[in-house]
């Protein structure tokens, strides 16, 4: 028996079995245009439209399916809505509907923590209480998460998400979107052109100056490597102070893409010892958490 994960997230379609053991996913990100910055929503609407067949299709050979769990928003909170997330609504409806089977939907960030708790080894928080980094193109807040996965912001960005800045300064490099692995990889060969200084008050950090400061390192003709290593250093210098400003002594759970840098993980392992990972596969966009929590039930 299996739970079947549906999440159609702005760059990414994923489908996902969960036999209460064991997760195997399939995942195809959205094509972007060279040069472009994102899609529009009814792009992103069509190609998972396309896609999410072909990839059910690879995934599904005769399981029995007892649950479906899907991704219907970005967050569990009032108004939070994107068209794209009906992709995958619509088609884990008719499944559900066509089996009768139980339809559980979750928040697109709550699959993120699920598939991170799996992933790094702590489905023993998926009942209790955690502190939880969510940095993505889409996100980039620090929770308070309470028993079934029920969260409150305690700090985030006050202006870009830190994945946007990644992705912004990795196409002014030369890079296709999205730009995480290929800046992390370009900036592990690189060294600081200046000394970091995020800016980070209270518990908000801004990133949109970083994204400044990247573009005069390019005009004055710094290596693209040093200021791949600049942005990267930054960001996870900022994360750290806001970490450390919400002053909560909870185990800490990093999840989303851009959880997934290598400097990033390094300088948080050196200030965070028992921080919690997920692997990447479970760290950027996947359907693993939408299939685990409906095989819990939660």
């Amino acid at each position: 028996m299996h739970s079947l994960g549906i999440d159609t997230s702005n760059y990414t379609t994923s489908v996902a079995l969960y036999d209460g053991c064991q997760v195997i996913q399939r995942k195809r990100p959205l094509g972007v245009k060279p040069g472009q910055l994102g899609l529009r929503q009814a792009d992103a609407l069509f190609q998972h439209t396309v896609q999410l067949p072909e990839l059910l299709e690879d995934l599904l050979h005769g399981e029995e399916i007892t649950s479906i769990g899907v991704s219907n928003r970005p967050r569990a909170a009032e108004g939070s809505y994107m068209p794209c997330f009906l992709a995958g609504l619509s088609v884990a409806r008719g499944i559900a509907a066509a089996m009768n089977i139980p339809l559980y939907r979750y928040s697109h960030q709550q699959g993120h923590l699920a598939a991170a708790l799996f992933s790094a080894g702590r489905m023993d928080l998926l009942r209790g209480e955690f502190l939880a980094l969510h940095v993505s193109g889409g996100t980039t807040e620090l929770l308070l998460v309470q028993p079934n996965l029920r969260a409150q912001i305690l700090g985030g960005t006050a202006d870009l998400n830190a994945g946007q800045l990644v992705d912004r300064v990795g196409v002014m490099l030369g890079f296709d979107f999205p730009a995480g692995k290929a800046l992390d990889e370009l900036a592990q060969g690189g060294k600081l052109p200046r000394k970091i200084n995020p800016k980070v008050e209270g518990t908000a950090c801004h990133f949109s100056g970083l994204e400044n400061q990247c573009g005069q390192l390019r005009r004055e003709g710094i290596a693209p490597e040093d200021i791949a290593r600049y942005c990267l250093e930054s960001i996870a210098a900022a994360l750290t102070k806001l970490i450390d400003a919400a002053k909560v002594n909870l185990p800490l759970v990093c999840s989303g893409g851009v959880c997934c840098s290598e400097i990033l993980r390094t300088r948080f392992k050196e200030r965070y010892p028992e921080a919690n990972f997920a692997a990447p596969e479970f760290s950027a966009d996947n359907a693993a958490g939408a299939a685990i929590l409906a095989w819990e039930g939660i």
